[in-house]
């Protein structure tokens, strides 16, 4: 029976399971992306993006909070710091996490969970405007512009040439 199981308890014992969720936080606030498996994947985001709200406000009450719930000093540095500088203006959803496939040894899905900010590659695409295809299946078709050839015009053409022309004589 699964009566008032509220959240994955991953295989472990209470204390193992916060140490787990403890250590995995840290290792992602310092490193920025890891690799474990889904299900710790998304109990760690259910862990840590509430924590990560809290240092979005730097007092010396949610610098004592959130080093209770991570216990190493640099990781409540670095969270108070780049992090939450660049989250700052974000509602939620620090985190995104991707499946990468399955373990060979047991055949675990494994995720790579990461912060939404810090992924460059990502971040420099979304800048870049997507190119949008539609492909009919009988084949390519022809939008108006590619129908109709593009109006030729006598008067601008001979300017160009006049102008290539005296760009070679002077050199």
């Amino acid at each position: 029976m699964r009566h008032g199981k509220r959240f994955n308890h991953l295989g472990r014992k209470a204390g193992h399971r916060k140490a787990t969720l403890k250590n995995m936080a840290t290792s992602l606030v310092s490193h920025k992306r890891i690799n474990t498996t889904l299900a710790k994947a998304r109990a760690l985001r259910v862990y840590l993006e509430p924590i990560i709200t809290k240092a979005k406000t730097d007092t010396t009450h949610s610098r004592r909070v959130v080093f209770s719930y991570l216990q190493d000093k640099n990781a409540v540095q670095e969270l108070f710091g780049p992090i939450a500088a660049k989250v700052g203006n974000r509602p939620g959803g620090y985190l995104r996490i991707i499946k990468t496939g399955f373990r060979r040894s047991d055949g675990a899905e494994t995720a790579m969970i990461e912060l939404v900010d810090f992924n460059e590659v990502m971040l420099a695409s979304a800048g870049e405007p997507k190119s949008k295809k539609k492909r009919s299946r009988r084949g390519r078709k022809k939008s108006k512009a590619e129908a109709t050839p593009p109006a030729i015009d006598e008067t601008n053409e001979s300017a160009a040439e006049e102008e290539s022309s005296t760009d070679s004589e002077e050199e």
